[in-house]
């Protein structure tokens, strides 16, 4: 089964947590802080797979997961760091955040990888915190959570040339007779209901990757038939070839044909209009092929025509070398939205975003927002009453003390902290 998007859930690992531990030593007079840190969380790395063309394997695993850190231990021990885990995917996909559908990496290099979900850090054990005023620190840092995100991944074939067309003319064909590729070939329309790749070479040692893409249709910009589905796999294309049944073997006008195509390409947002394009007059052994012909060339005088009849490999050595011809002077087009391609960058003035936020919930309750706070409150052993301490001193440093007095907070309120509820005391 073909499968060319899917939304994938990934948690990268905690990080371990350092522990307090103390060296208990003959003739040490005190011993000594010697608690290890915590081991980091695994992270989660998309890398290129050429033996993969689908992204089947991922549509049964809608969630990833990598191990956490193990706690550091005594002797100043680490803990053990949560193994990485690399998702293998067939060339050519490029993942998205699905919250903001920014683009976060484009795999298209063999053996390419990339980190997408970052594991935590793991915390720092007692020894660390050591100094002249605390010889014996009994407190140690939590290891931080590791990136938590949806991704889209979208398979965009990597094809030098696209064959472009309606159904039924003879585009699965050709890629049969110029490749080893065996698509589907009968005689009724949509045949093809997923791409095929092959790999073409040109008898001067040349040689290029076809795509054959299911046939388009009136509407398919906006999703009709086939539509969208499978008109991304054309971005990535630098050539296309335009096969024509200049026989009009079922009754449709090829002049008719050839504009409606080209007007899907315009409505398509990725500036497919733009990349060169080689018309090919398929199954010119028919009957009214040669008037149909005439007809077009009358109509569109300046467009170059490579008649064939692939049946019998006629005309197929003068269309590779067109194609193999136009590759070698045109570049690759940009996987960009033309609106959110920016001509140079500007960069501005931006405000730091707040640490925190405090919001007046009523009832004499207070919510503090912020990653920062969140992750220093979970960082913290309340156990401990010098971690509650250093807790308290930090949130005074930051400005919370101050920021909840001045929204209204008085003695003995309560501060809600995530699903954790705190006393405000002046």
């Amino acid at each position: 089964m073909f499968v060319d998007r899917v939304v994938v859930k990934l948690k990268a690992g905690n990080g371990g947590n350092g522990i307090v531990s103390f060296r208990r030593e003959a003739h040490v007079p005190l011993g000594g802080p010697n608690g290890g840190d915590g081991g980091n969380g695994g992270s989660i790395y998309f890398m290129v797979d050429t033996n993969k063309s689908t992204l089947l394997d991922l549509r049964y695993n809608k969630k990833i997961t990598a191990k956490n850190g193990e706690n550091g231990k005594c002797k100043k021990m680490h803990g053990a760091s949560g193994a990485d885990v690399y998702v293998k995917v067939p060339q050519g996909t490029m993942i998205k955040d699905a919250a903001t559908n920014e683009l976060i990496c484009d795999l298209c290099e063999p053996e390419q990888s990339y980190e997408v979900c970052k594991g935590g850090k793991g915390g720092r054990g007692n020894y660390h915190f050591a100094s002249g005023k605390d010889n014996a620190p009994e407190y140690a840092e939590q290891g931080t959570l590791g990136e938590s995100k949806d991704v889209i991944l979208e398979l965009k074939l990597l094809a030098d040339v696209g064959l472009i067309g309606f159904p039924s003319v003879g585009k699965s064909t050709l890629l049969s007779v110029v490749s080893k590729a065996r698509p589907e070939i009968a005689d009724y329309p949509f045949t093809t209901l997923v791409p095929n790749l092959g790999v073409v070479q040109v008898k001067d040692g040349r040689s290029f990757v076809m795509a054959d893409l299911p046939g388009l249709i009136e509407g398919a910009s906006q999703g009709k038939g086939l539509g969208i589905q499978f008109l991304k796999h054309i971005e990535r294309c630098r050539v296309l070839v335009h096969v024509i049944d200049m026989g009009a073997n079922d009754g449709r006008d090829p002049l008719e044909d050839y504009r409606i195509i080209n007007e899907e390409l315009k409505q398509y947002h990725m500036r497919l209009s733009e990349r060169p394009q080689i018309v090919v007059a398929n199954k010119m052994d028919l009957e009214q092929a040669q008037e149909n012909l005439a007809r077009f060339k009358a109509a569109y005088p300046d467009v170059e025509v490579i008649e064939t009849m692939t049946i019998i490999h006629e005309g197929i050595d003068k269309l590779l070398y067109k194609c193999m011809d136009l590759l070698e002077k045109t570049p690759a087009f940009p996987l960009v939205d033309e609106q959110e391609k920016e001509e140079r960058v500007v960069y501005r003035y931006r405000p730091k975003d707040p640490v925190f936020t405090i919001s007046n919930l009523g009832n004499g309750q207070y919510r503090v927002n912020g990653d920062k706070i969140v992750q220093l409150f979970k960082n913290t052993n309340f156990d401990d009453e010098k971690q509650a301490l250093n807790f308290a001193i930090t949130m005074k440093k930051l400005g919370v003390d101050e920021a909840l007095r001045q929204a209204g907070a008085k003695d003995g309120d309560v501060i809600l902290i995530e699903d954790y509820r705190l006393e405000f005391v002046e």
